[in-house]
């Protein structure tokens, strides 16, 4: 529940801060005061859209706090997965509007991004104003909330999986049926290219060897000529001088001598290892000269197979990348000319993928029948407590065609509120009192099934009015004795229920306006309740509002 708001320069209000416990809360004032901006920054507190038009004038920023407690086993472990535990119980919020655009987001103290910062408090709060009336009337939305009532999630996670599972079938077997003409084209495209490939029978590597030899003919004068100087210097020596390995022979015998004479400079190692290295080196050189051999026409048999891997490279820039488009077009080869097998394999997979999903659709069908008549005679009970005595609500099933996500049937929530008149769909009968109230019984039921222990009812009183309005609050009452109920309300009769009153209302302060929250105490609810009932001479609309104090039974 929450327990604790801060709200600083949002909208109208300048700073205000809030304690809250369980049981019903209202905030009532006049209109323009400011309660559905302070509905607005439980909002933004809780994931919300924020905008800078919501920053008080001439501020550069706003802030909304909150803390919560009593969260439940599933959510504090929530949060610790994700990284944020509760601290002392408690989870702190932080919101942050700043003019320049950017928003901060914090959770435990620590700032997040607000994707992440919505997923964390999706669960912890469930407001309901009046754009609710309008999700009602979508019957594409009565399938989620019998659902969400009945608690079957796991088993539509389950039939969604099966229906996913036989459309990917059906899927397949639609891009096999293609026709026998494009198929016969296809078949022929990729003959061809196979054949292609196959013809020249590229090898992994061999593009750069040939390059190379290539490069060894086009120079094959020139290398003759240096790899005979080389040996030349190395080892024969020539008429103008002796080669490098007798240099080095010589050079051998006279640090020999020297190290016989003087023991202290002793190089025999190091001349040894130069000159044995020379005649390794000379006899790699002789062995290269005596390998190279030139073959006529060489180099012509080379350009020719470079240019057909060249022409290859319509398949693929590297050898490697050909050879892989040969597989898949192999593949693709062998799925076109053995198609009819891949149908009867198909037809096999569908069959199983059909028996499996209607397994479970059908549980999931049962259930949510069993959860339909629990939903009509939960419902016809909470609307007789709201003045609907002889409405009737009933839950009707639209079969689906062949395995779709979500289940074998849509659902759509049908309404009669007079009777002898038949249920017609709710947008085409219910009036905005009636639909306030059957929002209401419909929340009075999730309430006792929804983990969410916080509910935040905006004006659900609207459209109604008579001796119903007295039932309206009577059921806030009933669902705040196991909730946190947080209510906006213009009626006196649902304020007097409250156990806790709010009144909100603007004051000018210099030449600057702003709208303050402020808690009321017996006396004040009194006169506030009066004030809300307006009309007639002040001290029977006084008496009035005792009367109605009295009734609460909020009295001390």
């Amino acid at each position: 529940m929450l327990t604790e708001l801060y709200v600083e320069n949002f909208g109208l209000m300048e700073s205000v801060r809030l304690k809250f416990d369980r049981g019903l809360t209202v905030f009532t004032g006049e209109t323009g005061a400011g309660k559905s901006m302070l509905i607005d920054a439980l909002g933004v507190l809780l994931g919300g859209r924020a905008s800078a038009d919501l920053i008080r004038h001439e501020e550069a920023q706003a802030r909304i706090e909150g803390v919560l407690e009593d969260l439940t086993s599933e959510y504090t472990l929530r949060l610790e997965e994700a990284g944020y535990p509760m601290e002392e119980g408690q989870l702190f919020l932080y919101r942050e509007i700043n003019s320049s655009g950017r928003n901060v987001c914090r959770v435990q103290g620590r700032t997040i991004p607000l994707t992440l910062y919505r997923s964390l408090c999706e669960g912890l709060v469930d407001i309901h104003g009046q754009i609710e009336h309008l999700s009602l009337f979508r019957a594409e939305t009565h399938r989620d909330l019998l659902d969400a009532l009945g608690g079957v999630q796991d088993d539509v996670d389950q039939v969604n999986e099966a229906a996913k599972a036989y459309q990917a079938l059906i899927r397949k077997e639609q891009e096999l049926s293609i026709s026998v003409e494009q198929r016969q084209k296809r078949e022929e495209i990729l003959r061809y290219q196979i054949e292609e490939i196959e013809q020249v029978n590229p090898i992994p590597g061999e593009e750069e060897e040939l390059n190379q030899e290539k490069k060894r003919l086009n120079n094959a004068e020139r290398i003759t000529s240096l790899i005979s100087e080389a040996f030349t210097a190395l080892y024969e020596g020539s008429t103008r001088g002796y080669a490098a390995c007798d240099l080095l022979g010589q050079t051998r015998k006279i640090l020999q001598e020297l190290a016989r004479l003087d023991e202290t400079f002793d190089v025999i190692e190091q001349i040894e290892s130069l000159y044995y290295a020379a005649e390794d080196l000379a006899e790699q050189i002789r062995t290269y000269r005596d390998s190279l051999e030139f073959e006529p026409g060489r180099l012509d048999q080379i350009e020719r197979r470079l240019i057909e891997l060249t022409k290859l490279r319509k398949y693929g820039l590297e050898v490697e990348a050909i050879l892989e488009k040969r597989l898949n077009m192999i593949q693709e080869l062998d799925k076109i000319t053995h198609v009819q097998e891949q149908f009867e394999t198909l037809h096999k997979q569908q069959k199983s993928t059909l028996k499996a999903y209607d397994k479970v659709a059908k549980q999931l069908s049962q259930k949510r029948l069993e959860i339909a008549q629990r939903i009509e005679q939960g419902l016809a009970l909470e609307l007789s407590d709201l003045g609907l005595e002889r409405s009737r609500f009933e839950v009707r099933f639209i079969p689906n065609v062949g395995p779709t996500v979500g289940g074998a049937e849509r659902i759509e929530f049908y309404f009669s509120a007079n009777l002898g008149e038949p249920p017609k769909p709710l947008a085409k009968v219910a009036s905005g009192g009636e639909m306030s109230r059957l929002m209401l019984a419909l929340k009075s039921l999730l309430a006792k099934v929804e983990p969410v222990g916080t509910f935040i009812f905006d004006e659900v009183d609207s459209g109604v009015g008579g001796r119903t309005i007295h039932k309206v609050g009577e059921k806030l009452a009933k669902i705040a004795s196991d909730k946190q109920v947080f209510c906006i309300t213009h009626a006196a009769q649902v304020a007097a229920f409250a156990d806790v009153h709010y009144g909100i209302l603007k004051e000018v302060n210099g030449t600057r306006t702003r709208t303050r929250v402020d808690l009321l105490t017996e006396s004040d609810r009194i006169e506030e309740l009066a004030r809300m009932l307006g009309g007639g001479e002040i001290e029977i609309t006084r008496k009035h509002a005792q009367e109605l104090w009295q009734r609460s039974g909020r009295h001390q």
